[in-house]
């Protein structure tokens, strides 16, 4: 489309727009509500992509030493464990901390428990590793068994044991399996979005083709006089790829309003029933899913206009 066809495109586009409301109102709101679900769903990704990595950053190393580790080792392997890659933070756990904490875990108990103890702690020390890409934990555990420090300093869990590998690995805990579990979750979560969202944009891909191939079979006379007269095929074609623009953008921008309405209205007394969940969500991050949402309407208002004049359009 040349430049100086670039008003009479627009124009005729809003005149046919409105010539023709009842199909191009069709049009806009199929854009709507498949933009608005793309939107919602990329909002909806982040929520849960946020809760992934919360569940994630509770993913620990708990690694148990001996008591009858020397104060200096343990401080010496702690030294070496912060400098460690993909290590976030490492904390010491001390023998009366442990116990507090499991007294804490059984609440209602806790005092017959401690009587029974009778004075005596029978929990380990430990390290309490985080890592900074949770994700590696496993090659991190396998890490810690096979280093010389820690197994100076591991906790002898059962003196029968022979096998010091089975005694250090039964001292080197993350949850295993539950940890695999999830990772395997967050990732078919991960790819599921991302398919979801191609889905959707070829939904809407396909119903401003179909709209465009409508008006362009409903005005083959009109379209075919205009190339009797010696009009060119990007003349021809300018005002339908402005209308499929207009609609898409017009579609993108009604998904934009409603889902500031969603932000502000519904999501609030979701937050407030859900009270364990946090949904906030950065602004920039609502500004960069607007922003995609007007580009991805353009992007299939221009291609989807495009392909349907080159496939419907004889001339």
């Amino acid at each position: 489309m040349a430049p100086s066809n670039f008003g009479y495109s627009i124009k005729e586009a809003f005149r046919h727009f409105f010539r023709n409301w009842t199909t191009s109102f069709g049009a806009v709101i199929t854009i709507f509500l498949s933009l608005f679900i793309i939107g919602l769903f990329i909002i909806g990704s982040v929520l849960v992509n946020s809760a992934i990595g919360n569940v994630e950053d509770q993913v620990t190393i708990q690694a148990y030493i001996s008591d009858n580790a020397s104060d200096e080792d343990v401080e010496d392997y702690q030294d070496e464990l912060e400098r460690m890659d993909n290590v976030k933070n490492v904390e010491f756990v001390s023998k009366e901390d442990a116990l507090e904490e499991y007294s804490s875990t059984i609440s209602g108990n806790a005092d017959a428990t401690l009587s029974a103890l009778d004075g005596q702690n029978p929990l380990p020390r430990s390290f309490r590793i985080e890592m900074e890409d949770p994700s590696q934990v496993e090659a991190m555990a396998e890490k810690i068994k096979d280093d010389s420090g820690f197994r100076k300093i591991v906790d002898d869990a059962d003196p029968e044991v022979d096998d010091k590998d089975a005694d250090v690995a039964e001292n080197v805990r993350y949850g295993q399996e539950e940890v695999g579990r999830l990772f395997q979750l967050t990732g078919y979560i991960r790819v599921a979005a991302v398919v979801l969202v191609a889905l959707l944009t070829f939904v809407a891909f396909i119903f401003i083709n179909n709209t465009i191939r409508l008006s362009i079979t409903a005005r083959r006379r009109e379209i075919a006089i205009m190339r009797l007269v010696g009009a060119s095929n990007g003349f021809i074609r300018g005002p339908f790829i402005t209308e499929g623009v207009l609609q898409a953008l017009l579609g993108a921008l009604f998904s934009i309003g409603v889902l500031e309405l969603f932000r502000n209205l519904v999501i609030p007394k979701v937050a407030e029933g859900i009270s364990w969940m946090s949904f906030a969500v950065p602004m920039n991050i609502y500004f960069a899913t607007y922003g995609s949402l007007v580009l991805l309407g353009v992007i299939i208002g221009l291609f989807g206009s495009a392909i349907a004049m080159r496939r419907y359009l004889k001339v």
